[in-house]
């Protein structure tokens, strides 16, 4: 995983965001270690969410949940560069995650909040619950983390709101997950139908350039 966070870095100019997953570890010592590895490979920024990965118990115990966060800042931190006045600045951004919606909590806004606004003052620069989708509850998760910036993830099938809608709800940042690379294989895979059912290559019409490398990198330098 961290050779490919360094791949993707030093393939673009863009800042990426490392999906660091649980930090790879439940003891916050072990995250730590693995978040300093993280931020070594020139990433801008990483999440660590609060999923277990186990059916009995979905989340970390709220208190170790805490305990990881504080583990995964005080890493940053001693890895980032002193700058004038001898305080450290780091440049990796730190998203902690709440996977309340995810796990199936049975009261994933009440938790998501006590956990988020937990994360930031252990913290956290960016506060994210993916899957929450109900403009009511997205304003709520804002508010309570203030002045901190909020990210929502947006999929079609849950969440149908507009850019504009999410800004003036207050979200400062927003994820599509795998989306893009869906969308894509939908099309593919359509396409594909279309030529073993019917035969024919309609779907094919409506395709982008052939040459969309170029296109790629004409828009990163936009």
């Amino acid at each position: 995983m961290l050779e490919h966070f360094r791949e993707i870095a030093a393939a673009t100019s863009l800042p990426v965001n490392a999906d660091f997953q649980n930090g790879y570890a439940n003891d916050p010592s072990e995250v730590a270690t693995n978040v300093k590895l993280c931020a070594a490979t020139g990433v801008a920024g990483l999440s660590i969410e609060d999923s277990t990965g186990k059916s009995d118990a979905p989340l970390y115990d709220f208190d170790l949940a805490i305990e990881r966060v504080k583990a995964a800042r005080a890493a940053i931190e001693s890895e980032a560069p002193a700058v004038a006045g001898g305080r450290a600045e780091s440049r990796v951004v730190l998203t902690a995650r709440c996977e309340a919606w995810l796990v199936g909590d049975p009261d994933p806004l009440r938790t998501s909040l006590d956990r988020l606004v937990a994360f930031a003052d252990a913290g956290a620069d960016c506060l994210y619950a993916p899957g929450v989708t109900k403009p009511e509850e997205i304003a709520a998760i804002v508010k309570a983390v203030a002045p901190k910036p909020v990210n929502v993830l947006v999929f079609m099938k849950n969440c149908n709101l507009t850019v504009s809608q999410l800004a003036d709800l207050g979200v400062r940042r927003i994820s599509v997950g795998s989306g893009l690379a869906r969308a894509a294989w939908t099309g593919f895979i359509n396409a594909a139908k279309e030529i073993r059912e019917a035969g024919t290559f309609n779907t094919l019409a409506g395709m982008t350039s052939f040459n969309f490398n170029e296109l790629f990198h004409a828009r990163s330098h936009d």
